[in-house]
């Protein structure tokens, strides 16, 4: 039997399963190395002969779960910019298609693109419809966010059609039926996500139960804290462990594991912000007072939590119960949360600051980058959006751009944070140009406390 060859892929490290590392390069899009429809079809197929499509035991729910995405009137940005610019659109939808899978998806899944801006994503996890539709919201929110190239900024307006594999169904009937859905899903303005049967959701967790949920969800614990490994650099690309972001998922009692992003969403509706960040941030001091003495903590702060006039009361309460140092925590604020309440902001974090704990600015380049900020705001480190680093080792004047930043910082007394590092030459890159730290997938995925401590132990 022929063995593979090497797989080779434009997307992150750590990011594709194993389950698609087994097909040689005729079986993968050469772009992007996804799988090509027809792989994914025998891949599907055979799930499909192993059982796999058969219900859960005794529970009666399907296990293979399939989407079909498309990018309506992505012909345009070819048009418009140029075929090198819809190829890069193309490597980004697929970098941000299996970082989601990565970050939500229990079971076994695999990618595959289609004609044009279409792609496919299929799952061997038990779950619900709500949970299934929930995902495809969360990918869809994604894949609408903003991309930056030279030429201008990409925005892409994704129609997903969703599937439940029949127990039995060939792979050809279920893929031939997301075809037509996604068909017309394309020629709908006004729903993004649409069932194989017509149906944009089922009855399921209406918008005032997800908020209930979510309350007793922080008392349940239900709500996990994970970490983003962080690691200190010096300019020839040594480096160390030095902290660790804590970030929240929700491991939903029957829509299965909902992000961050998802997760605040449904709190800020509910206003239930300042009890979920107060969760977050015991729970996260508690886990780092057992972490060795180098290690720094970092929390997200929310607009909530700046506007609470109790906020750094109750902050400095958990610290001292939890007896993690002070000088070892770092907040970080994103231009949003500013933008709400600047003079409060500005209050607040200088009462932080006080006490000792260090600002971070965060997904710095992402906003309108507010330079007065620079001025007023007593910070320690600019965090760099991954948008600011995408680019630095193909295009000059992102690499430029990065440099600017890093000088400015450096005249600031500010340190500089590189977010979203996916490949070994980033890493090199912002190491060389003197970025003092960097968190990303090229090293490690956010991870539950147990997998992070067993980081620190080696």
């Amino acid at each position: 039997m022929k063995a593979p060859m090497p797989f080779r892929h434009n997307l992150p490290a750590g990011i594709i399963p194993a389950v698609m590392q087994d097909h040689d390069d005729a079986g993968r899009d050469p772009l992007t190395g996804l799988l090509t429809l027809d792989a994914s079809r025998e891949r599907l197929a055979e799930w499909v002969e192993q059982g796999k499509s058969a219900a859960e035991t005794g529970g009666g729910i399907p296990r293979v779960h399939a989407m079909l995405m498309g990018i309506r009137r992505f012909e345009t940005i070819n048009l418009a910019y140029g075929e090198t610019t819809g190829d890069a659109a193309l490597i980004e939808v697929a970098t941000r298609i299996a970082r989601l899978a990565t970050e939500s998806l229990n079971g076994p899944w695999f990618a595959a693109r289609g004609p044009g801006g279409t792609f496919l994503l299929i799952v061997d996890e038990a779950c619900s419809r709500e949970r299934w539709h929930a995902f495809a919201d969360q990918l869809a929110d994604r894949i609408a966010q903003p991309i930056q190239r030279r030429v201008g900024t990409l925005r892409l307006s994704p129609r997903i059609a969703l599937l439940r594999v029949l127990v039995g169904e060939s792979a050809e009937s279920a893929m031939d039926r997301l075809a037509q859905t996604l068909a017309v899903a394309q020629r709908d303005v006004a729903r993004r996500v649409v069932w194989v049967d017509g149906e944009t959701n089922r009855a399921g967790r209406t918008a005032a139960q997800l908020e209930a949920d979510l309350l007793h969800a922080i008392d349940k614990g239900e709500i996990e804290v994970h970490y983003q490994p962080q690691f200190a650099l010096d300019e020839e690309g040594n480096e160390h462990l030095s902290g660790a972001e804590a970030l929240a998922r929700w491991n939903h009692p029957k829509l299965g594991r909902i992000g961050a992003a998802a997760l605040f969403a449904i709190a800020d509706r509910a206003d239930h912000l300042a009890p979920l960040s107060r969760h977050i941030a015991e729970t996260a001091l508690n886990a780092a007072s057992a972490w060795p003495g180098h290690l720094r903590l970092s929390l997200n702060v929310t607009a909530a939590d700046l506007a609470a006039v109790s906020f750094t009361f109750d902050l400095g309460k958990a610290l001292g119960k939890s007896g993690f140092p002070t000088d070892r925590l770092t907040l970080e604020v994103t231009e949003q949360v500013l933008v709400a309440d600047m003079t409060l902001a500005e209050r607040s974090l200088s009462d932080l600051a006080r006490l000792g704990i260090r600002i971070a600015l965060d997904d710095f380049g992402a906003g309108f980058c507010n330079f007065h900020y620079l001025k007023t705001l007593p910070l320690h480190y600019l965090k760099l959006d991954r948008s600011m680093v995408d680019g630095i080792t193909d295009d000059p004047r992102d690499l430029a751009v990065l440099r600017a930043i890093v000088a400015m910082a450096k005249a600031l007394d500010l340190d500089v944070v590189a977010e979203g590092i996916e490949t070994e030459a980033q890493r090199l890159t912002v190491a060389r140009e003197g970025c003092a730290c960097y968190q990303g997938f090229v090293r490690a995925q956010p991870m539950p406390e147990a997998a992070f401590l067993a980081m620190v132990r080696g």
